[in-house]
């Protein structure tokens, strides 16, 4: 079962999208547009696509009056609509090589291209409209290369016939990494293979829509802000940030009360920081990034500037433009 499957309630009759896994063994489905329910995953069941087909209505020789009420629809309730899933799957040929797969799970039809990006030189895959539930083959792979894959880029538009909203262009970079490149084996969407399987569109999701409105006043004391910044718990229990370019690690950026943190503290929080951005920018396949780190005492600086010469996928760093950042700066070229 994978976002965008259309599943049916065991115990209902009602039918749905699947939108969103949630703890506890909890799917999150959208049973008509904009409303969303969670049910046990052992309440729902997958609805093939033959079966789909299936339910169809066949269309007889006088058939022309059942065309017009389709083209007509009533609004007394929206049918849902798949808004997720693009993925692309890995699937084993033999043990020595894999096909790769660009899929569309969703209801969208996706005007695409893919690229490759190999050591700087692009190329391109394919390109096309992938229809509602189809997928395209883009290559195949040997699996002992895989920290030599490329790197793929996926671009997309989102269209629908009928009045929607129009949704911002789907742009995706992905380097597969063998620590987590075995860890993501199940069964492909739309093929119905065993393969590996990355969500492309995962952090694409639009929540729901809240006022704004403005945050009250923080009460939190010194104390509790400073087991918070350092508990296990708050760096393991949130959703992986969206990659960025330039990190800013000045304490005024990390922290709503600077002024209570200890320096200690401080450069905990600040390399902590570089740490957990550094590896969000290496998974999404970022080329290069910038830290902001000040002159300072150079304290800070000078344990980045470590860290960096050891880590295994930094190809070479060095001080940021100075025209740009000043003096307190340090790019580093990702491998």
């Amino acid at each position: 079962m994978n976002i965008g499957d259309k599943v049916r309630l065991l115990r209902d009759k009602e039918e749905g999208i699947v939108y969103a896994f949630l703890p506890g063994n909890i799917v999150e489905i959208e049973i008509e547009e904009g409303f969303r329910i969670p049910v046990l995953r052992s309440e729902v069941v997958s609805v093939s696509p033959m079966e789909s087909q299936r339910l169809k209505p066949a269309e007889s020789a006088g058939g022309s009056f059942a065309r017009k009420q389709e083209e007509f629809p009533t609004f007394s309730r929206k049918a849902p609509f798949a808004e997720k899933g693009i993925y692309m799957a890995f699937v084993p040929v033999n043990d020595l090589e894999l096909t790769v797969h660009l899929i569309n799970n969703s209801d969208w039809a996706l005007p695409f291209t893919v690229y490759q990006d190999s050591a700087g030189r692009q190329a391109g895959l394919a390109s096309g409209v992938l229809s509602p539930r189809t997928n395209q083959r883009l290559t195949d792979l040997l699996t002992k290369d895989i920290e030599q894959w490329p790197i793929f880029e996926v671009q997309a538009l989102y269209f629908r016939e009928g009045s929607s909203d129009i949704k911002p262009p789907f742009h995706k970079r992905l380097r597969c990494r063998v620590q987590s490149f075995y860890k993501k084996k199940q069964q492909v969407p739309v093929l119905a293979k065993e393969g590996y399987v990355y969500q492309l569109d995962e952090e694409n999701v639009a929540g729901p829509v809240t006022p704004d409105v403005p945050p009250k006043p923080s009460s939190v004391t010194a104390s509790e802000l400073r087991e918070r910044m350092l508990s296990p718990e708050s760096t393991t229990s949130h959703k992986v940030e969206t990659p960025q370019a330039v990190v800013d690690l000045h304490l005024e950026k990390l922290s709503p009360i600077p002024d209570a943190v200890s320096n200690a503290d401080k450069l905990k929080l600040q390399l902590a920081t570089f740490e957990r951005q550094l590896e969000n920018a290496i998974a999404a396949g970022l080329d290069e990034i910038t830290f902001i780190h000040g002159a300072g005492s150079g304290v800070l600086r000078q344990e980045i500037h470590r860290r960096l010469s050891q880590h295994k996928n930094v190809q070479f760093f060095e001080d940021a433009q100075k025209e740009k950042f000043g003096y307190g700066a340090t790019f580093a070229k990702i491998k």
